[in-house]
């Protein structure tokens, strides 16, 4: 079977030479498809791991999915050393060269958009978890977690819910006065659906799951706000990732085999 054209990013000629050559998914190397002034940074993978009905297998398998997401962000760290790439969705294949010029051409002026939009700014992602296990120890370990009748049960099992939704309540609050200071320090933000904790692996579950589009100059000081607006509470955990590639903001949909 034939060769894939894989897209990692779209950004414009290189202001700077590359410290080291680009190796992209499956050790191949990264090479560039110039186009209408603009960059597709692109490698070749084979069609019979990245053809729709095989890449749908892939997806399912999360020790592929790791291995190609970190040979995919490799390679747009590179690029951030030397320009602002724009970054596309993992596993954005095309047929060959011409595929990928043609999506160039037919979504120019969108590209151009975008790139002026993400140009000298980075994304910062901030996630917040509840661990309810420490609502259930404060519990199990009080004088009254030790139920002796059928009403001490129920009574208990009240207090516990209770105990559950105050809990909520107040991290969902936390939550969003903390996207809410955030968004007003960057320059935008977008929320995501929160994580699944078996996938993501990161202990509790994630309430707020947001990313902010945050000049270079000014994330220093970003940073610093995330410190300042942290919460004390035993439950609840602040969790800041970055500087990423704009991710979140690109606007632009992905290509498809």
């Amino acid at each position: 079977m034939s060769a894939l054209r894989y897209v990692y990013a779209l950004c414009r000629p290189f202001s700077a030479p590359l410290q080291h050559p680009l190796t992209g998914v499956g050790g191949a190397p990264a090479r560039q498809v110039e186009h209408h002034g603009l960059v597709a940074v692109v490698s070749q993978v084979p069609e019979e791991d990245f053809a729709e009905e095989p890449l749908k297998a892939h997806l399912e398998d999360l020790d592929w999915l790791t291995a190609t997401a970190r040979a995919h962000q490799k390679v747009i760290d590179a690029l951030s050393g030397v320009t602002t790439p724009l970054p596309l969705r993992l596993a954005t294949v095309f047929r060959d060269d011409s595929g990928v010029r043609v999506m160039i051409e037919e979504r120019k002026d969108d590209l151009r958009r975008a790139l002026d939009r993400v140009e000298g700014r980075v994304e910062w992602g901030v996630k917040v978890y509840i661990d309810d296990r420490e609502t259930d120890t404060a519990e199990s370990d009080s004088p009254a977690g030790k139920a002796t009748s059928g009403r001490d049960y129920l009574r208990q099992r009240r207090t516990r819910t209770m105990a559950h939704e105050e809990m909520w309540e107040k991290v969902e609050e936390f939550a969003r006065r903390l996207h809410g200071t955030l968004s007003s320090h960057a320059e935008e933000s977008r929320l995501h659906a929160p994580q699944n904790s078996v996938l993501s692996r990161a202990s509790g579950r994630n309430v707020l799951n947001a990313a902010y589009l945050v000049a270079r100059s000014s994330s220093e000081e970003f940073v610093e706000l995330v410190g300042r607006t942290g919460d004390d509470t035993p439950g609840i955990r602040v969790e800041l990732t970055g500087p990423w590639a704009a991710y979140s903001f690109t606007g632009l949909m992905e290509g498809e085999t």
